[in-house]
């Protein structure tokens, strides 16, 4: 005979489920902020329609997608690279501007252009991001110091940084920018409209990680060393030494991020940068369930839903209420995420 029912949290969930969770949370957060529209004397199906047009039905808004899609995807998955060792990276939005302030510096004060500049402007990112990094790392590996507010704090220190040295030092004297740097001589090439070849890169980087972390052995160390530090410790495997590495790999590519908007994007360094995209990283992450390859998908579906917002409010809508629908539709998806882990179970009487 069987008895009562209950909840039951399994430690994985099947993909098709979890899949099925996020968009049916979508769909009702959707119908959700929907009918809230509605009340506010607003049509939501046309809102709807021309943000699908806005954003799919012309080369424009698809551009405006990849470009938003690319510090995503990279930010996203530094996050997601520290969750394999068991740490989490909260300052990818420091990383962030650390890597875009080395690369500017490289633009400006290195001379000559070319492909040779653009090179040291990559590495200069991604050593600037790791810099970054480097202290939290240091103090999570060697005094156990919770890495989740050191790399927090981080954030304000770059943020700052970027601020002084763009209004100040390095301000552009042609008075073109009073709050910018002059624009850099050399930029990443176009790959598609305004969308440049950051966006491969972004692609290719979350998949060499995600191959690296599924069939070296270093990967499956690292692996051991987030899902079980004890038993790694015990088989020999170095913990800090892979903690270490992983971290400053999870910052350099947050500083690579900084790099590609500098370089790709923006063109000039300036406050405000980062549109939180270091922030917003980590939902990506937390959507992508801290899979490489995940992020790819998850950083589409962020950098969707913040041109969705955008378009809404040239439609009138306000910042509020396009920040309170974003917010929605990614506290339901997290938790429709969630609950793809239950099932309900009979248990014998």
């Amino acid at each position: 005979m069987f008895g009562s029912y209950r909840l039951q949290r399994l430690p994985s969930s099947h993909a098709g489920i979890a899949l099925a969770a996020r968009v049916a949370a979508i769909v009702i957060a959707l119908l959700v902020a929907g009918i809230g529209i509605a009340l506010a004397g607003m049509n939501p199906l046309n809102l709807g329609a021309r943000v699908i047009t806005a954003s799919f039905g012309s080369a424009f808004g698809m551009e405006d997608l990849g470009v938003l899609i690319i510090p995503l995807i990279l930010t996203g998955l530094a996050v997601a690279v520290a969750q394999q060792v068991g740490a989490w990276n909260i300052g990818a939005e420091g990383q962030f501007y650390a890597g875009a302030f080395a690369a500017t510096a490289i633009g400006l004060f290195v001379p000559g252009e070319g492909p040779l500049i653009l090179m040291l402007m990559f590495v200069a990112g991604m050593a600037g991001g790791a810099a970054w990094i480097l202290v939290p790392t240091l103090a999570r590996a060697y005094a156990n110091v919770n890495e989740l507010i050191t790399t927090l704090l981080l954030n304000f220190v770059a943020t700052l940084l970027v601020y002084y040295v763009s209004t100040g030092p390095w301000r552009d004297r042609s008075g073109m920018a009073n709050s910018a740097t002059p624009p850099l001589s050399t930029d990443v090439p176009s790959f598609w409209g305004i969308v440049h070849w950051g966006f491969p890169i972004a692609i290719g980087l979350a998949v060499l990680v995600a191959a690296v972390l599924a069939f070296s052995r270093w990967g499956y160390e690292v692996r051991l060393v987030g899902s079980n530090p004890s038993a790694a410790k015990y088989a020999g495997i170095p913990v800090r030494k892979h903690l270490i590495a992983v971290m400053l790999l999870s910052g350099g590519i947050a500083g690579i991020a900084g790099m590609l908007e500098i370089a790709g994007t923006v063109h000039r360094l300036q406050g405000g940068i980062s549109n939180n995209f270091g922030y917003l990283g980590i939902m990506v992450a937390v959507l992508a369930r801290g899979s490489p390859i995940g992020v790819i998908f998850s950083g589409a579906l962020m950098a969707l839903i913040l041109n969705s917002g955008i378009i809404l409010q040239t439609q009138g809508l306000t910042t509020s209420i396009v920040l309170a629908i974003t917010g929605f539709i990614l506290f339901l998806t997290a938790i429709g995420d969630e609950l793809s882990y239950y099932r309900i179970t009979r248990e014998k009487a």
